[in-house]
């Protein structure tokens, strides 16, 4: 089992950072695949930002060149660093778990964003 837990989200303007830290514990495996995912209200969640086992990072459009995504294997703890924040990037941020070995997917429990406009 796994859990994972958010911090770091809060209120920000426009134009603001802010770091989140997603905590794994419990059997962690290097050999997975994490992730930032968020849901603003009334629409669907969708994945931000994701990094492999090897590293390799992925984004949505929208955040490239502002969010970046870090993983810090010796503390089992993933990161999602969010520069030039905009109103748009207001909701709940989910951090997520790929297990390679078992396919399971592990979530925290969110935190919240919010950019003031």
């Amino acid at each position: 089992q796994v859990q994972l837990v958010e911090s770091g989200g809060g209120l920000v303007q426009p134009g603001g950072s802010l770091r989140l830290s997603c905590a794994a514990s419990g059997s962690i495996f290097n050999i997975n695949h994490m992730g930032w995912y968020r849901q603003a209200p009334g629409k669907q969640r969708e994945l931000v930002a994701l990094i492999t086992s090897g590293d390799i990072t992925k984004y949505v459009d929208s955040v490239k060149g502002r969010f970046t995504i870090s993983r810090d294997n010796a503390k089992n703890t993933a990161y999602l660093q969010m520069n030039s924040l905009k109103p748009e990037d207001t909701a709940v941020y989910y951090c997520n778990l790929k297990s390679l070995i078992s396919s399971r997917d592990y979530w925290g429990q969110g935190t919240q964003v919010t950019v003031s406009s």
